[in-house]
């Protein structure tokens, strides 16, 4: 068969080495495949192809320091999860029987005991056969936090086989964002990463492994080894099985381009996902030690997970290199190296994210068709609201310099008016009461506030370190046990003050939890920011979507939305991969529709690196609007995501969970709030004054400043304005009343 593309040039800083055991492993698992029923008469191998796919040979080179009894365990878990991988595709995938495979998945589940007694049903197949075998092999060195994190991460590995049944049946290829996310669990590299911990014998401590350093680490070691897959395996998965979870399959779709176009966009993003392992290592991993006083110990082990995770990231490719099941026929044949080959090769584009150049001239926003196929309702106490807000901000000192703050101004009446958050709140809750109006409208403005605050006074000063104790002071203004405050020290401790007694005083206290979270993720986002706009960074782009929901607020807003419709669904049912799919393509979507609407805004007033549009210029190296359409394509299939997941996928899981008419019912009306989330902020885009090029240009205007003499009527024309200014405060303009009814009626 011809191949459909050329591999392109891989960017693989880290030299692959050999496990000396490696024989000692092919004999090892040879035998243990044949004693679980995996070879002769499975219908799924023979011999012939386990030797051809030569996984010892993988698992010496993905785990080249082990000795030989470790180094088979680790081979054997590999033989495992591949034969599961064909046995699922031979006896489900290729006959689409989803109900089958749902049962059969469901009953893996009880081979991974989670206390003392490791105890098992009776396998009825090789895979379970295999899993039973497994298990207490593996889990009694390790501690019962990993044994958790290593039990979820393998029956994600799973269970999302059934997502990509699921899509093969409906004939459906997924967004490059939906994807990545997917593939994750999939894919299985961060059950990877959890055998690397054993491998290694160290455990990432528990306190960090759930910080964003770590998740960086092991998303983005993931995002490679999948990546890297895809390149190699799309002949056999696309061609032969007729898959369409891969990822080369994936950008053709979105960018419209040939196989070709697409697998080298596929490696570029491989490589932008390596470099983003790499710097998280170099500059996170530090602050977090010190951060949660890890030991010298545990740190130790820590590295040498990192390590761990680099050796298998180079030993997977020279594997992918030499195993008769991919496509690499062609890979090592001799080819001149230009300079792009070199430039890929020594990783020079990732200098290219550091290159940028701030404040320059790029003319206002285009705005194009926005795919947002809900209807816009509006709230009537919106003009009520609007002179709440105003009062509001102003009694909580957001219109003021802080005391003691240089350069801290950073709202006066007039910006407030032109923001018009109560617009926005008014779209996002369009039946709400005049108070849960105002209390929508006052934790937009606070948000707002604390995300221009933080790079003006912040980021001039290029003050991380201050940056992150106030927002460690953050805690002690959302008691969860109700106790009072300590006295403010500024506007935005007086104004989350205030919100949290207003908010969660009828909250019980697992709801207090959550929305202190949301929160304290969305001020997390504002120090990741921070700290790319001191180092000048760009952001890869997987890293940037993910954070950007957090520094955009949706997490906190959608916490508020899901609090009211809540009766009767248990919360295992929104933390599942549906609900989580269905919620972060909605907030991927109100981020777009943000990104493309500030574009001049953030890259020509604020010298801004975190914004969509720039990230695709940067990563495709392209002009504006080639990357303004891939944005508005890609907001368009998060849109259409939502949509499949609402109409296709919630009724199953509603039927799983067996939710009854009430719960339904709520569930409806979650959906309902997440169309005017969109449609709400949609309009507020449109209808406020912040992201227009003659609104920006009054308030980026240098400070008139008055000669001395007279004052009082009539004295005007003693103000001195520096060239360029415009007017008064609503000149050229309509008010935001009327522009927001303009738009509510367009």
């Amino acid at each position: 068969m011809t191949q459909p593309f050329e591999l392109p040039d891989f960017y693989m800083p880290y030299p692959a080495r050999l496990n000396p055991h490696l024989e000692e492993a092919r004999v090892h698992s040879k035998q243990w495949a044949r004693d679980m029923g995996m070879l002769e008469g499975s219908g799924v191998w023979e011999e012939a192809d386990l030797d051809a796919h030569d996984y010892p040979l993988m698992c010496a080179y993905t785990h080249p320091d082990c000795d030989g009894a470790e180094l088979s365990l680790i081979t054997d878990w590999y033989v495992w999860v591949f034969f599961f991988d064909d046995h699922f595709l031979e006896v489900f995938k290729r006959t689409g029987d989803l109900a089958g495979g749902k049962k059969y998945l469901n009953r893996l589940a009880r081979f991974m005991p989670m206390g003392g007694d490791l105890a098992v049903p009776e396998p009825a197949n090789p895979v379970e056969a295999g899993l039973a075998d497994l298990w207490p092999r593996t889990v009694p060195s390790m501690s019962p936090a990993w044994r958790a994190r290593f039990a979820e991460s393998t029956r994600n590995l799973l269970d999302e086989s059934l997502w990509e049944l699921a899509n093969i049946n409906r004939g459906r290829v997924s967004n490059p964002v939906e994807y990545i996310e997917m593939r994750r669990k999939v894919g299985g590299a961060p059950w990877s990463a959890g055998l690397v911990e054993h491998a290694v014998g160290a455990e990432v401590p528990e306190r960090i492994a759930a910080s964003r350093p770590m998740r960086v680490l092991r998303d983005s070691f993931s995002d490679a080894v999948h990546l890297r897959n895809d390149l190699f395996s799309y002949q056999r998965e696309v061609g032969d099985e007729g898959e369409l979870s891969n990822g080369v399959l994936v950008l053709e779709r979105l960018l419209g381009c040939d196989t070709q176009a697409a697998a080298d966009a596929v490696n570029d993003l491989l490589t932008s996902r390596m470099q983003q392992f790499e710097h998280t290592a170099v500059f996170e991993l530090g602050p977090l030690f010190v951060e949660h006083a890890i030991d010298p110990l545990s740190a130790a082990g820590v590295l040498a997970y990192v390590k761990g995770l680099q050796d298998w990231q180079s030993g997977g490719h020279e594997w992918h290199m030499r195993s008769s099941r991919y496509m690499n026929a062609r890979a090592r044949s001799s080819r001149p190296l230009g300079m792009s080959s070199m430039v890929d090769l020594l990783g020079v584009k990732r200098l290219r994210n550091f290159a940028h150049v701030p404040y320059r001239r790029v003319g206002p926003s285009q705005i194009p068709d926005l795919y947002v196929p809900f209807e816009l309702k509006l709230s009537p106490h919106l003009d009520a609201s609007r002179r709440d807000t105003v009062a509001w901000c102003r009694a909580m000192g957001m219109l003021e310099a802080q005391p003691g703050v240089s350069g801290s101004a950073v709202w006066d009446e007039e910006k407030l008016i032109d923001n018009d958050l109560p617009l926005c709140a008014a779209g996002l809750h369009p039946d709400a009461t005049p108070e849960e109006l105002n209390l929508a409208s006052f934790w937009l403005a606070w948000g707002t506030y604390g995300d221009d605050y933080f790079p003006v006074v912040f980021g001039r000063s290029r003050n991380l370190a201050a940056a992150r104790v106030a927002v460690a002071r953050f805690g002690a203004f959302m008691p969860l046990d109700g106790s009072a405050p300590p006295p403010p020290a500024g506007a935005l401790e007086r104004g989350l003050a205030d919100l949290w007694a207003r908010t969660t005083a009828p909250m019980p206290p697992a709801d207090r939890r959550k929305l202190r979270t949301a929160v304290e993720h969305m001020c997390e986002g504002w120090l990741w920011e921070l700290a790319n706009e001191i180092a000048h960074h760009i952001p890869d782009p997987v890293d940037y979507l993910e954070m950007r929901r957090l520094t955009f607020g949706s997490e906190l807003t959608m916490s508020l939305c899901r609090l009211r419709h809540s009766k009767g669904i248990p919360e295992e049912f929104y933390a599942g991969g549906t609900m989580v799919a269905l919620e972060n393509a909605m907030m991927d979507a109100g981020l777009l529709v943000n990104d493309i609407f500030s574009y001049q805004k953030e890259i020509e007033f604020e010298g801004e690196v975190h914004n969509c549009v720039l990230v695709v210029q940067s990563f495709f190296d392209c002009d504006y609007p080639t990357a303004l359409a891939i944005v508005n394509d890609l907001l368009a299939s998060r849109v259409r995501q939502f949509e499949h997941i609402v109409n296709h996928e919630l009724p199953i899981v509603c039927d799983d969970f067996g939710l009854d008419a009430e719960a339904r019912r709520d569930l409806d009306a979650f959906v309902m709030e997440l169309h005017n989330w969109l449609a709400g902020i949609l309009n507020w885009h449109r209808g406020c004054f912040r992201y227009d090029e003659p609104s920006l240009l009054r308030h980026n205007r240098p400070p008139a400043w008055r000669l001395g003499g007279p004052t009082g009527f009539g004295t005007s024309a003693a103000t001195v304005s520096p060239a360029g200014a415009r007017g008064g405060p609503w000149a050229g303009r309509t008010t935001p009343s009327c522009a927001a009814t303009a738009a509510g009626t367009a």
